[in-house]
């Protein structure tokens, strides 16, 4: 039991040094950006 506990420790430290070296969670690329509302919607009848 005792070396399974070792050899799975030495299997997650490099996962660990890595996770506290990026930051936690892992930063993912932001969302592709939307076009404004104002073109997203149609034009609006001018009533004058």
């Amino acid at each position: 039991m005792r070396r399974i506990k070792r050899a799975l420790f030495y299997c997650l430290l490099p996962v660990a040094i890595v996770l506290a070296l990026i930051g936690f969670p892992m930063p993912l690329a932001p969302p592709q950006a939307t076009r404004a509302g104002q073109e997203q919607s149609a034009p609006a009848d001018k009533r004058s």
